[in-house]
């Protein structure tokens, strides 16, 4: 079979290189872009979660530190009256006897050393009470003397402070002073003109 001649076209000579759907090597840069613009939203949304975290962002993390501070000054007052109610209780005509009270008599509240004060230990802890009242005699309360509780159950929560008369409060203040007692609180049926209670 013979060749048959046809007429040249543009398909007899194409272009040098690849055409259509091939494409050409691309460059650094555009090779490299995908991953910068992942690098670049991962290091913003670490700066968002850093802010949020470090209150930047309108985050205060001292309002619960607020609220409780809050909260636990609220309920100081109650606290306050629980630890005074004893008192009041327990005398309940003091009130009107103080009222009553001429103000020479109650300026004639003085320390009395010579007054009989009771140490008892309430914690169980041998001499403990022997100790404090060593204390008291150091410091001129020569009518103090140990003892143990006859009923645990009716000992307050902390170390106090028992005087049965209002003519005893300085020398019972005087008293939880030298032992470093915060509590002092009347007590009419208190076993002992003063009683010093130690529970700590």
């Amino acid at each position: 079979m013979s060749q048959q001649s046809y007429t040249p076209d543009e398909f007899d000579n194409p272009p040098a290189g690849p055409v259509g759907v091939h494409r050409g090597p691309r460059s650094v840069g555009a090779r490299m872009a995908p991953y910068l613009v992942v690098l670049v939203v991962a290091a913003l949304c670490g700066l968002v979660v850093w802010g949020v975290t470090a209150g930047f962002f309108g985050m205060d993390s001292t309002t619960p530190v607020a609220s409780q501070t809050t909260s636990a000054t609220a309920t100081a007052p109650a606290s306050t009256s629980e630890s005074a109610s004893p008192s009041t209780s327990a005398t309940p005509s003091a009130t009107a006897s103080e009222s009553s009270a001429s103000p020479t008599a109650s300026a004639t509240s003085t320390v009395n050393k010579s007054s009989e004060i009771l140490v008892v230990n309430g914690v169980g802890k041998s001499g403990y009470a022997a100790q404090n009242v060593t204390k008291l005699k150091k410091a001129g309360y020569d009518n103090a003397t140990p003892g143990n509780p006859k009923n645990k159950a009716s000992l307050p929560d902390s170390s106090t402070v028992w005087y049965q008369n209002e003519a005893d409060k300085a020398t019972a203040e005087d008293v939880a002073k030298t032992l470093g007692i915060d509590n002092v609180v009347q007590l009419k049926s208190a076993s002992s003109p003063i009683v010093a209670v130690l529970m700590k």
